[in-house]
């Protein structure tokens, strides 16, 4: 079983070949491919390469499928004795990716 951790956007995942991935919003159109570079680490069938902060030559490439909006976030501001009640929210979106490999370096 073959997987990488990599970073992307200030958080890190673990993924393996043919996973889906919600990641940040990307200018990207169904059907692009995006290279994650930052991979910090990658476990093959025989050895763990751990990167020092990076692994040299190590790549994921990703196939973008969609883009999804997250759950309801509802943000409520309230004051007490005031008579003030605000309730606002929002959904953020994502891009839905599916990893098609893994490159150790």
């Amino acid at each position: 079983m073959i997987y990488a951790i990599i970073e992307d956007g200030g958080r890190q995942y673990r993924v393996e070949e043919g996973a889906e991935l919600d990641i940040d919003l990307r200018e990207a159109a169904v059907g692009d491919r995006i290279t994650f570079d930052r991979v910090l680490l990658v476990r093959t069938d025989d050895a763990v390469v751990v990167g020092q902060p990076l692994v040299s030559g190590g790549s994921v490439e990703a196939e973008v499928v969609s883009v999804i909006p997250g759950p309801k976030l509802v943000i409520q501001k309230f004051r007490r004795r005031k008579n003030y009640r605000r309730r606002t929210g929002h959904r953020q979106l994502y891009t839905r990716v599916k990893i098609s490999k893994i490159v150790a370096g």
